[in-house]
């Protein structure tokens, strides 16, 4: 079919979903409660307080793998909190949400809301174009079985978080002299991270602040890296907003462990990305119901994805040998 015949249709699907849901219905949907945020944001810190306790309590090598991993998703669903942020949807008010959105969620995570902004609205403009700044981190796939376990191996072995620390390094503590903005950034991580320290070192366990630092090097790049696949990598090459963004039905395992705050329904963000995190399950429902969904890209469960990710054989690598690039941190910050 050529592209004459396709574009029509591509537009009227892109364009139909905001007839499938009223006007009534979308203002409900983009109706922000700011004691949603609170919650999801208690619920991020409460299960990596729940962690250092059971740690505390029952140290041993179970225990403390388990609360890697759960740290690591609740740094992840910091940073969805910031891109929350980002969005102007985490809090109604503007100085509450720009606050909340560094203080009680970028910063720990050596993140800073102000330079993120910027990137990430050029990443819903140029979604999947050259101009996309987030490409790099899908177009290699599919890749080899071998070749993603390598790259989780880095993860987890803390080879690529030494990378993000290094970049954090340098575009905070290495400018701060220069930069105001670099400087700000910097104070917030200090400040931020010994008020946490402060916290185990008052209860006695101050050796707890290990698996912060710990989770932020190892599980949470391991996360971060498959919430980026899962989001747009290997989706349909079609027009935007329905052609290159994935939505991912999670269980509840992969809630906790991948996918805090709703980030998985990634397409319905990118249809509507002031919809807050808390409603797009909703908005997901009703596109669903009403067959806006029938072939787009959802896909259940995170092990189907990544099955698809590293679907290269063997044969085809030898055929065309895949270009591993080096793992490197993005431009500023963790995208979303």
């Amino acid at each position: 079919m050529s592209a004459a015949t396709t574009a029509p249709t591509t537009y009227v699907k892109a364009t139909a979903w905001r007839e499938a849901i009223s006007k009534e219905e979308l203002r409900e949907l983009l109706e922000q409660k700011d004691w949603r945020s609170w919650v999801s944001i208690a619920v991020d810190w409460g299960i990596v307080f729940a962690c250092f306790w059971m740690v505390a309590t029952w140290t041993n090598p179970f225990t403390i793998v388990l609360a890697l991993f759960l740290i690591g998703a609740r740094q992840l669903g910091l940073a969805v909190m910031m891109h929350e942020a980002s969005h102007r949807t985490l809090f109604r008010g503007r100085r509450l949400n720009d606050w909340a959105g560094n203080w009680l969620c970028a910063y720990p995570i050596w993140s800073d809301l102000k330079p993120y902004r910027p990137y990430h609205v050029q990443h819903h403009a140029k979604t999947g174009t050259v101009d996309d700044p987030d490409l790099g981190l899908v177009t290699p796939f599919p890749i080899t079985g071998q070749s993603l376990r390598r790259k989780f191996w880095r993860d987890l072995s803390g080879q690529t978080g030494r990378k993000f620390f290094k970049a954090g390094l340098r575009r905070t503590f290495g400018r701060a002299k220069t930069d105001a903005d670099a400087r700000r950034a910097a104070q917030g991580v200090l400040i931020t991270n010994l008020v946490l320290l402060a916290i185990l070192w008052a209860w006695g366990h101050p050796w707890l602040y290990l698996l912060w630092i710990g989770a932020w090097l190892t599980t949470n790049t391991l996360v971060t890296r498959i919430r980026a696949i899962a989001e747009h990598a290997l989706t349909p090459d079609r027009e935007e907003p329905f052609g290159r963004t994935r939505t991912t039905i999670a269980s509840w395992w992969e809630r906790l462990f991948i996918a805090p705050n709703r980030v998985n329904y990634h397409l319905e963000h990118h249809l509507a990305m002031t919809v807050p995190h808390y409603n797009l399950p909703k908005m997901h429902a009703m596109l669903r119901d009403r067959g806006m969904l029938a072939d787009c890209c959802v896909d259940h469960g995170y092990w189907t994805v990544l099955e698809r990710a590293a679907s290269k054989t063997s044969a085809q690598e030898e055929a065309k040998p895949e270009q591993e690039a080096e793992d490197r941190p993005p431009v500023r910050y963790p995208p979303f």
